[in-house]
């Protein structure tokens, strides 16, 4: 597990060099806004021209396994200090979420509600409260409790092998948040069964990059763009005039390519795909996205990515969606306020990437023309999908 940040980004924030640390970083970051989610390039396409990335300033630090920025426009110097705050906050939130240590916040609820109710932490108890709505309202698609059938996969993958079905069966009665009862008013948790676990991996980094905007915001920083690795982002305000801030999305088909540009304004943006995470078996290929209904990965998906006002939402749903699919996932967006999705399934034929956009709007998207034949799905679409009574 990463670190607590060390004393000398402190000291050197406090130091004489600043301005000329300052300068170089704005001109590494303005390269490229994000690795793996970059920025769009200036270039026309289809008559319209995509918004450019210009010079920023970039802060970061590693935890949760992955690195988080703070980025902000170049006149913002003088709020370096307020950047570097915000990203402390995830290293005491990685110590209330994760699994990984003994003396962490999610670890001891864990280990106290299999025999009784466990009083959480309130932060920790809100972002339970959060899955399990967010499990109710996609069918089980999205599940915190579904830890032990990643660890089932995990080492079948490591052995080289598939797990048999009275294997699987007997890991998904530990799973699903209906073993798992929260009480609003004491704040406390309790399992039904003692073998169950919450694992909050799913949507941990969205919900730190929620709690540093709010920190941000709340110390005078009004335009920024947070990451989370390589797959969860945060934008606030405005970039270089573009009327927010431009992220390119990764061609799951040719990685090498983009699949398009959103352009973000106070809304927050997750993608997950099964391109890279996989392993194979006797000629069959397995994704690492599974189903936590079923046990088993997911097939038919290249990548998601959702936009929503809260990371945290966005990064539990572009898992959930990857497994609904293009219908359930357009329903789902239909009873989400704020909520849109863009689904990249596997090309049945052509070597044409045809994603389907559900909840944004044209003005906000600007594709890669070349090798994209983008698909609307309307809400007229999503109803039509609901099952009738």
């Amino acid at each position: 597990m990463s670190e607590k940040p060390s004393s000398n980004r402190r000291d050197f924030l406090r130091g004489g060099a600043l301005r000329e640390e300052v300068a170089h970083t704005g001109e590494a970051a303005g390269e490229a806004l994000l690795e793996g989610v970059r920025s769009g390039s200036g270039e026309v396409v289809g008559q319209r021209e995509v918004p450019r990335g210009g010079d920023t300033l970039r802060l970061e630090t590693r935890a949760m396994a992955c690195q988080f920025s703070v980025i902000t426009n170049p006149g913002e110097h003088e709020k370096v200090w307020v950047a570097s705050e915000a990203l402390d906050i995830v290293h005491e939130l990685e110590q209330l979420m994760t699994v990984y240590r003994d003396d962490s916040e999610m670890s001891r609820v864990n280990r106290e509600a299999r025999e009784q109710p466990a009083v959480a932490d309130s932060r920790l108890f809100g972002l339970l409260r959060t899955c399990s709505e967010l499990a109710a309202k996609t069918g089980g698609a999205f599940d915190a409790t579904s830890g032990p059938l990643i660890a089932l996969w995990r080492a079948a993958r490591e052995e080289n092998r598939i797990q048999t079905e009275d294997e699987i069966t007997a890991h998904l009665e530990q799973v699903g948040m209906s073993h798992v009862e929260l009480d609003a008013d004491a704040e406390t948790v309790r399992f039904d069964r003692s073998d169950v676990e919450l694992n909050l991996g799913g949507i941990g980094k969205g919900f730190a990059l929620d709690r540093m905007a709010e920190q941000l915001v709340a110390n005078g920083l009004g335009e920024f763009l947070l990451h989370g690795g390589r797959s969860s982002v945060l934008a606030r305000g405005d970039h270089n005039s573009a009327g927010g801030w431009p992220v390119g999305i990764g061609n799951p088909l040719f990685t090498d390519r983009r699949l398009g540009t959103l352009l973000l304004r106070d809304q927050a943006l997750s993608t997950s795909g099964s391109n890279i995470q996989y392993f194979r078996h006797q000629g069959q290929r397995y994704g690492h996205i599974l189903d936590p209904r079923t046990g088993w990965p997911v097939e038919g998906q290249l990548s998601v990515t959702v936009v929503a006002e809260s990371a945290a939402v966005a990064d539990a749903l572009s898992t959930a969606f990857f497994v609904l699919g293009v219908e359930k996932a357009a329903v789902c967006c239909h009873h989400l306020p704020g909520v849109g999705a863009i689904l990249t399934p596997q090309p049945e034929s052509s070597r044409r990437v045809r994603p389907v956009v559900i909840g944004i709007s044209d003005e906000q998207i600007f594709w890669e023309t070349d090798d994209v034949e983008p698909v609307r799905y309307s809400a007229a679409d999503a109803a039509e999908s609901e099952p009738t009574e």
